[in-house]
């Protein structure tokens, strides 16, 4: 499986952590930055890994900045994309279940490490449940995408 990595400076530690523990668990991965820890702006970086996720580039993605939640909000504006934000390992389970979502926000000043690498082999090892209420969801999100993300 091929995962998108971005981060912005507060998420590059954090990123760069989990960029290696996934290269040892045999993930590949393509990092679209951000590079190091000079100040940089979230958004340029989750619309690079959630294009690549959506365009099929990459299977899932994982997006990093402080809180977690301006990189989610980014992600959410690409087409096709189901960004969750997870702070437990209870969230990172369901939000696959559930909502089938293919990109992970993570927060790094909200997670440490070892937490972060637990929520994130949770949410790669969940399958979706593919029960019909939670598909005929994921399907109404879909339709509003249509609607309004033109």
């Amino acid at each position: 499986m091929k995962i998108a990595l971005g981060s912005d400076h507060g998420g590059f530690e954090l990123k760069e952590s989990i960029k290696a523990y996934l290269l040892e668990k045999g993930y590949e991965v393509e990092d679209f930055g951000t590079y190091d820890t000079n100040s940089v702006d979230y958004p340029a970086y989750a619309l690079k890994a959630a294009i690549a996720v959506s365009k099929g580039k990459c299977e899932k993605g994982i997006l990093v900045c402080s809180t977690g939640i301006g990189i989610s909000i980014a992600a959410n504006k690409v087409k096709g994309i189901r960004a969750a934000l997870c702070g437990d390992l209870l969230s990172a389970r369901l939000t696959r279940e559930h909502n089938d979502t293919n990109v992970l926000a993570l927060g790094a000043f909200i997670v440490g490490k070892e937490l972060a690498f637990a929520i994130v082999d949770t949410w790669l090892k969940t399958p979706f449940s593919e029960e019909e209420r939670h598909q005929r969801r994921i399907d109404a999100i879909a339709e509003i995408e249509k609607e309004y993300l033109k």
